[in-house]
């Protein structure tokens, strides 16, 4: 009897451990929230905030790790080979569209089962506070007129790097006729900005706000297609410029590998979702100057599509894209 007993039980415990994570408690254990970029940034930022209220929707801890290198693959791929079950999920950005065309990754967004988008910010144009260009316009004759114009906001390749190109490519200027000068970020660039040693920066508004705030740098553009509600008087690109390009900006969403389980996934979007409605969320995204935008996991996947085909014709005219 006492055999048949522990063999029935050993025979269930084994049943149980075989089954997919989906069809247990889901979460039964702590959760790792990977984030491709380092710690004190926004993407950061945005990952921490979104940990902690998934921690109270689920019942168990979201730890947020940082994994950065290779101009955001490193991370990337983390995210896209972890255990599809639902304990590890990921933090992915914009450069999920760019790091296969630059040649630094097979990785493209396919890699992931998206969970929902929460946060998007488009590109600006920022200058220093004496700098000859009062517009965009201005700018733009200016480059056609043959002058050096130094820009930066970030890596070689990078989000707010294609920015630039964009704007160029779609006011037929030569992508050869400004330069782009690499840095670590939006900080250091408007460092440089503010003592002459780069002439344009290109980035989000909040990573701009607290230098236009202390009046050293000036907003003369956006790239999207209406005004934001931060910066109710700087002009778009078409206002400012007649310049159709609003597809280049930040944006962050939380995945999945790809494979995870329908109802581990359909958990997380649910409370995702409670998480991206909560008064706490949307006062810190408001106090830090993010946007706030929400896609359920249909919505992000259209989104990513999207930007692919975008950001394919953009890099290619650009002359971004590697042989």
């Amino acid at each position: 009897m006492h055999r048949r007993l522990l063999i029935a039980a050993i025979s269930a415990a084994a049943l149980n451990v075989s089954l997919p994570a989906g069809a247990q408690d889901f979460p039964a254990r702590p959760i790792t929230l990977i984030v491709p970029w380092s710690a004190g940034g926004g993407s950061d930022a945005t990952a921490r905030i979104v940990a902690g209220g998934l921690e109270r929707e689920l019942g168990q801890p979201v730890n947020v790790v940082n994994r950065t290198g290779g101009n955001g693959v490193v991370g990337h791929q983390a995210i896209a080979s972890a255990r599809p079950d639902g304990y590890t999920i990921g933090l992915v950005t914009a450069e999920i569209n760019m790091l296969h065309r630059l040649g630094l990754t097979q990785l493209t967004y396919e890699a992931y089962r998206p969970v929902g988008l929460v946060n998007t910010d488009p590109a600006a144009i920022h200058v220093g506070a004496d700098s000859p260009y009062g517009t965009a316009k201005d700018l733009l004759e200016a480059i056609r007129s043959g002058q050096t114009v130094r820009f930066s906001g970030s890596g070689q390749g990078s989000i707010w790097h294609l920015a630039m190109a964009g704007l160029l490519v779609r006011a037929d200027v030569p992508g050869t006729a400004a330069v782009w000068v690499p840095s670590q970020g939006a900080a250091p660039a408007l460092q440089e900005l503010a003592s002459s040693g780069v002439d344009v920066v290109v980035s989000s508004l909040p990573e701009a706000q607290a230098m236009t705030e202390a009046g050293r740098v000036k907003t003369i553009g956006l790239m999207a297609a209406e005004r934001s509600p931060k910066g109710p008087d700087i002009p778009t690109l078409a206002e400012s410029a007649g310049v159709d390009w609003t597809v280049a900006s930040s944006w962050r969403g939380i995945v999945l590998p790809a494979g995870a389980p329908d109802d581990v996934a359909e958990r997380l979007g649910t409370a995702l979702k409670t998480v991206y409605d909560s008064a706490e969320y949307q006062d810190f995204m408001k106090g830090r100057g993010f946007g706030t935008v929400w896609a359920d996991a249909d919505g992000m996947s259209a989104f990513m599509k999207d930007k692919e085909t975008q950001f394919a014709e953009v890099m290619t005219a650009a002359g971004l894209v590697s042989n």
